[in-house]
């Protein structure tokens, strides 16, 4: 499917370069398209405009480009959020490396993890095996980005568990049934020392 929209694409271009765009070649494409395939989907001139629009970001055979392992909702993602060919190579690179959900590819777009991968110096290339040296760098990546949790520049390493356990304690109510929320910062004395847990939680069943 990907190699017949971007061959679509390409040949939109092309005729556009012939015809200009006052031709509504995308639209009479569009509807000879869905008239002599009534059966297939996908022939929207919305969804033709994708077309070129990927014909255009990703040129030459799309076997040979970084997107050519994503599903055809990813490389929408892809057009919609980025503008820059470079990042939209990085993520296709990334979603199709770490099987990137289309949802979990945006959110990484929201969160410019692409600006955050492996900003903390570290010697773990040569200091690790490549697998683990990447796993380390992941871990360490610097700053973090905590913006869904509304704190202003100012907040107190306080605030920050605060705000991080409230919206813990938000996800894990929604589990419903058979888990019921006991407390927060929970007392235990065990032989006379003292421990708190952030989050006791009970499973009824």
């Amino acid at each position: 499917m990907l190699r017949l929209y971007w061959a679509i694409g390409t040949a939109l271009l092309e005729r556009q370069a012939v015809e200009g765009w006052g031709t509504r070649v995308i639209h009479r494409l569009a509807d000879d398209l869905r008239a002599e395939f009534p059966d297939m989907r996908g022939f929207s001139g919305r969804n033709l405009q994708y077309m070129a629009s990927a014909a255009r970001a990703w040129p030459g055979p799309i076997a040979q480009q970084p997107a050519a392992q994503l599903p055809w909702g990813h490389i929408l993602v892809l057009l919609d959020r980025l503008d820059d060919q470079t990042e939209r190579d990085w993520y296709a690179i990334a979603a199709a490396e770490h099987g990137w959900s289309r949802h979990m590819l945006l959110n990484q777009i929201k969160n410019r993890l692409h600006q955050r991968e492996g900003a903390a110096p570290s010697n773990f290339p040569a200091r690790l095996p490549p697998a683990d040296s990447d796993l380390a760098q992941q871990l360490t990546r610097d700053p973090y980005v905590f913006d869904f949790l509304e704190l202003t520049a100012a907040m107190t390493e306080r605030d920050l568990e605060q705000g991080l356990i409230d919206s813990l304690q938000r996800t894990l109510s929604e589990f419903g049934r058979g888990l019921s929320f006991v407390g927060r910062q929970v007392h235990f004395d065990v032989d006379g020392r003292d421990f708190y847990i952030d989050l006791l939680f009970f499973h009824v069943e």
